[in-house]
């Protein structure tokens, strides 16, 4: 399945501890879910990334990427709707968001516009087992940004799945991005990004601020 392919985008907000508190939030007692259109979805595969340039920060948020493979239905196994996994970038708009939340309005400006979640190349899904103690890093120009693994998320993988699923329903081309570790922060123009899974390169492009 390719980016076209991609459906619904649901994107899981402050889902790490640290995450969460670096920005001042509270942690979330249930999974905090919104959504990107799929015009959102970029491919990173050595490309450059045109982002907005002149309405205050853009802020990288490297996460796992879940892909639906089989529509859920409840009471299954939850982990059987999954079929792919990737690394992604939700890219926000941090001072626009800001805005947003002091009004109490949705984010979409914020996390919806165009070349908002780059996606690295789809790699098989480990299990759960192997996902949760899996390292993932994001390096900018270089050097480390971030890194996390899955077993410091507050709501696992099934649990996400049974959330969504239930909710807003989950169908064969969904995709999820499962929420960042701390260490996120302002991009720059000319970025260089490179996503790492158990150490090797899975997805990189750089950055252009128009």
């Amino acid at each position: 399945m390719g980016t076209n392919d991609i459906r619904n985008i649901y994107c899981i907000g402050r889902n790490y501890k640290l995450h969460a508190l670096e920005l001042g939030n509270e942690v979330p007692e249930e999974p905090l879910v919104f959504t990107k259109p799929s015009h959102a979805v970029i491919s990173m595969d050595g490309n450059t990334v045109e982002l907005p340039g002149n309405v205050g920060e853009v802020h990288f948020e490297l996460e796992i990427v879940l892909r639906v493979g089989q529509a859920y239905e409840q009471g299954m196994d939850a982990e059987l709707c999954i079929d792919a996994m990737a690394l992604g970038l939700d890219l926000t708009l941090r001072d626009v968001q800001s805005k947003l939340k002091a009004k109490g309005q949705p984010w979409l400006a914020a996390k919806g516009f165009r070349n908002s979640a780059p996606i690295s190349n789809w790699l098989p899904y480990p299990g759960a087992a192997a996902l949760a103690e899996t390292e993932f890093v994001l390096l900018r120009n270089g050097e480390e940004a971030q890194r996390g693994k899955a077993a410091d998320m507050i709501f696992n993988v099934s649990e996400l799945i049974k959330y969504v699923g239930d909710h807003y329903g989950l169908g064969v081309g969904d995709i999820i991005y499962t929420g960042t570790p701390a260490g996120v922060a302002a991009l720059h123009d000319g970025d260089q990004l490179q996503a790492l899974w158990a150490g090797s390169p899975v997805g990189s492009c750089s950055v252009k601020l128009a």
